[in-house]
């Protein structure tokens, strides 16, 4: 249980570099959730309603303190047909029902699945991620643009220079603040001819206000909801697991998975009762409040407040800083982001983790899609081990008088089960047939019933062979598997089928 001192920890001890780095994500979350409304296909207010009230309750509710959760694309992407087919009251009821399957998910501990994926498969999809953010910025970079000249590119490269070499004289004040402020003002002075934030979309006036979804609360809408909201309870959890996990790895510290879940389900039922869509963690915005200092539950609630008195108070303000400014932020991200070590790693690396994250990287990227890409990871992941596994297996034959005796290792398995049967031949057919045998299972494991099946048949082809049999060495586990689905003989009174003292 998490001490009083250790919550007050996560709120206080990093208050300075906490507000700076939940101001400088609040701008950065802006385009962001514009560009997801906008994928989504409602209105730009919707996205930006939900990162304010996700990024605040999360604050309270969540488990893994410095991470950031907003509106994001892999949530978007989902809800297409539902926005399109039966308008948007039904995607907020469906982001409350998301919020319940991520409750449940937290109940049923389904957040122990992350053990299942391995650390290949992680370092795919962050990979992955950077190559993404950095795909999304070059539409603010294409050449053909007419409205994008030479001002747009000197400002992305003095927005990185900034960013990169201000550390270098003193790190009171983030550089992408830094980078922000200058360079909107450098827009603003000399009406610079760039992109702004609003031209990305209409910022909303006022705040959000309380209202319940407006559908019929019937066996209907839950036909229409259930399936979109089961799938954005899947995918936000898997995302915000993995940047969970990101997060851990970058700030050297652990997180309650757990208390993460629930808290995922608690801020998109709070998002879509005050207008807003499903979102989960961002990665990208989370490697920008890490990199900017940020390391407490402060920096989210900053970032939430912060872009709510943003919306509210200075839209017309915001709506004037430079997307050159915002891309040379995200640009950083692509490239904080992707693990550069992977590259050399190839070489060294076993091939079959190699082909995992590779496999990840491909999928995800080539899809859009974080679920299917994780999914091909972990299932490549599976395959390579249950192989690895196969393998560590053998059966070696002695002969003692008129005994043989074959000495077993490794695992038993449905995946080892063949290769296991096909190691007993006949003993009449070897060239020293003895009349008595012994199978010493002492250095080997039964795992499931696939593999007494096959210690069955191996017992029964050898007394049809006329051989009397013992099996020996049986391991307490294995000797219950044994005694519960064995055909042959389960007394162990007729071949001598006992646990080895």
């Amino acid at each position: 249980m998490t001490q009083p001192g250790m919550q007050a920890a996560g709120w206080f001890a990093n208050i300075r570099a906490d507000i700076l780095a939940g101001i400088v994500v609040a701008l950065a979350l802006i385009p962001e959730a514009i560009g997801f409304s906008i994928i989504a296909g409602v209105d730009p207010r919707v996205g930006l309603y939900a990162s304010v009230a996700i990024a605040i309750v999360i604050a309270f509710t969540g488990g893994r303190p410095g991470m950031i959760s907003a509106a994001t694309a892999a949530v978007a992407v989902v809800v297409v047909p539902l926005v399109r087919d039966h308008g948007v009251e039904y995607l907020f009821a469906a982001t409350i029902l998301m919020g319940v399957f991520q409750g449940i998910a937290a109940l049923l501990r389904l957040d122990l699945l992350m053990q299942f994926v391995s650390r290949s498969v992680i370092t795919g999809f962050v990979n992955a991620l950077a190559i993404l953010i950095f795909m999304a910025q070059l539409p603010q970079l294409d050449p053909t643009d007419p409205a994008i000249g030479w001002q747009t590119y000197a400002m992305v490269a003095g927005g990185l220079a900034i960013i990169y070499l201000f550390p270098k004289l003193t790190t009171a004040v983030p550089s992408p603040l830094v980078a922000i402020i200058v360079l909107s003002i450098i827009s603003i002075g000399l009406h610079a001819p760039v992109h702004t934030v609003s031209d990305m979309g209409q910022l909303p006036e006022g705040l959000p206000y309380f209202a319940l979804p407006d559908v019929p609360l019937n066996w209907e809408t839950l036909r229409i909801i259930a399936p979109y909201s089961l799938t954005m309870a899947a995918v936000g959890l898997l995302e915000s697991m993995l940047t969970a996990q990101i997060v851990d790895d970058m700030t050297h510290t652990e997180s309650n998975k757990q208390r993460e879940c629930a808290g995922q389900g608690t801020a998109n039922v709070v998002a879509a009762l005050f207008g807003g869509m499903g979102g989960c963690a961002m990665i990208g915005q989370s490697v920008i409040n890490v990199t900017s200092g940020g390391r407490g539950r402060l920096s989210s609630l900053t970032a939430g407040v912060t872009l709510l008195i943003l919306l509210a108070v200075l839209g017309p303000w915001v709506g004037q800083v430079p997307m050159p400014a915002l891309v040379a932020i995200m640009i950083m991200v692509s490239i904080g982001t992707f693990s550069w070590n992977s590259i050399p790693n190839l070489r060294h690396h076993p091939w079959q983790s190699s082909v995992v994250m590779l496999a990840t990287v491909v999928m995800v990227v080539g899809t859009h899609n974080l679920a299917l890409g994780v999914l091909v990871g972990v299932l490549l992941s599976g395959i390579f081990f249950t192989g690895k596994v196969m393998t560590m297996f053998g059966v070696t034959r002695t002969r003692d008088d008129q005994t043989a005796t074959y000495m077993v290792t490794g695992q038993i398995f449905f995946a080892s089960v063949d290769r296991f049967s096909r190691a007993f031949g006949r003993e009449s057919d070897r060239p020293d047939p003895a009349d008595h045998v012994v199978i010493d299972v002492t250095r080997a494991h039964f795992w499931d019933i696939s593999g007494v099946g096959a210690l069955d048949k191996v017992v029964e082809r050898m007394r049809r062979n006329g051989r009397s049999v013992q099996v020996v060495g049986l391991n307490e586990a294995s000797a219950d598997l044994v005694d519960k689905f064995a055909l042959t003989d389960k007394t162990g009174v007729e071949i001598g089928l006992a646990p080895h003292p």
